[in-house]
């Protein structure tokens, strides 16, 4: 009985987490993905922060999304580093940290949220894992971004940092599934729409026609045959003699 209630109340280890975020990454892959998609993508992540509670509270976030490459579609700050209070909701290493997140997903091709929750599961350091210049503690919020027909690499990557390793990586891949989403949603409007406003119309019954239809009556293409030339020597020979 005491089995069953403590079955249901565990909490996901770190081996748990790691394999539902790469299910997220295996899920979450979009079609194309243009500048146009990075600064829509980046704007939801801000004003997504800027309606949560953590944000009335004083927390402060940084955006980039980059290329694979390394270059950049979008970044943003929200929130000041100096305050009247003299408490900022940025700090000076907050581009720093946010920067070694995307340089470890641009290595290993997996969430920065995976790559902390994989090495706590597998009893790993950074250093282990060839990742000892980036981060002194690599923590979640950077995400890839994924193309459907593209297994190779990913094409991009999106992040956030505001301190919060879940919160940050949550904050980022529920962004991405409900843009994904309304991606979805938008392309089956516009495939279903044209079709259900176009009326039908209707086609005339047009009654079966036999061969006798098509063809002439024979004694009329026998009385519109063209004479041959050698009918016509025929007749002048027959005359002659």
């Amino acid at each position: 009985m005491f089995s069953g209630l403590h079955e249901r109340t565990r909490m996901p280890t770190d081996a748990d987490l790691a394999n539902q975020v790469l299910r997220e990454e295996s899920n979450y892959r979009f079609p194309s993905f243009s500048a146009s998609d990075a600064v829509t993508l980046g704007l939801s992540i801000r004003k997504r922060f800027r309606a949560s509670s953590r944000h009335s509270k004083g927390k402060g976030l940084v955006i980039s999304i980059q290329t694979i490459a390394g270059h950049t579609l979008f970044s943003c700050t929200v929130g000041d580093l100096g305050h009247l209070s003299g408490i900022g909701d940025v700090s000076l290493d907050s581009w720093t940290c946010l920067e070694g997140m995307i340089s470890a997903v641009r290595r290993t091709g997996h969430s920065s949220y995976y790559v902390e929750k994989g090495m706590s599961a597998m009893g790993k350091t950074p250093k282990q894992l060839g990742l000892s210049g980036e981060l002194p503690r690599i923590q979640g919020g950077a995400f890839p971004i994924w193309l459907e027909n593209a297994p190779c690499c990913p094409i991009a990557v999106a992040g956030c940092y505001s301190g919060s390793s879940q919160d940050d990586h949550n904050l980022v891949s529920t962004t991405v599934r409900d843009y994904l989403t309304k991606l979805l949603r938008n392309s089956t409007g516009d495939t279903a729409g044209p079709s259900m406003g176009t009326p039908h119309m209707p086609i005339p019954s047009v009654p079966p026609r036999t061969e006798s239809d098509w063809l002439p009556e024979p004694s009329e293409f026998t009385s519109r045959r063209p004479e041959t030339p050698y009918e016509r020597q025929e007749d002048e020979d027959e005359y002659v003699h």
